[in-house]
């Protein structure tokens, strides 16, 4: 059972924020061993989503308004489930929950995100598609993909 709790940056707590930033080390840093700055000050104007399962941070997103990472849509970045808790689905209720809170924060508005390319399928099968060409992240290829409102 995950306990969901969706917060902007200044309503976290020191150890949410400890926790958030932890699991986006563990994962994006340290297991993709890909040095960049992660704080990059878009955290401060998002909202947070937390995954829980007791006190293991299990699942992370940000929510982005519109005009920080888009200046057109909306997006759900830094996407992340934690290694003790995979296999179960999660990165798939993870990005479903994402989608819910944004609509209810934003609107039914198309969402854009910047995905690692080895994803595609991934966010495809929610509804995703790839709406820019191969490009270099830190590197790791990624692509842009556009989720329009309706469900296909």
């Amino acid at each position: 059972m995950i306990n969901w709790v969706l917060k902007k940056f200044d309503e976290l707590t020191a150890p949410e924020l400890y926790a958030m930033l932890r699991l986006r080390t563990e994962v994006f840093v340290v297991e993709q061993n890909c040095v960049f700055q992660d704080m990059d000050n878009k955290d401060q104007h998002c909202y947070h989503l937390l995954g829980w399962k007791g006190d293991l941070l299990a699942a992370y997103t940000r929510i982005v308004p519109a005009g920080i990472s888009y200046a057109d849509a909306p997006s759900i970045g830094r996407v992340v489930t934690s290694p003790q808790a995979r296999g179960s689905g999660l990165g798939r209720l993870l990005m479903e929950k994402s989608i819910q809170e944004l609509f209810g924060l934003y609107g039914a508005s198309p969402i854009k995100i910047g995905a690692q390319l080895y994803l595609k399928n991934f966010y495809e099968s929610l509804g995703f598609q790839q709406s820019s060409d191969i490009y270099d992240e830190d590197g790791i290829d990624h692509i842009e993909m556009t989720r329009q409102t309706y469900i296909h």
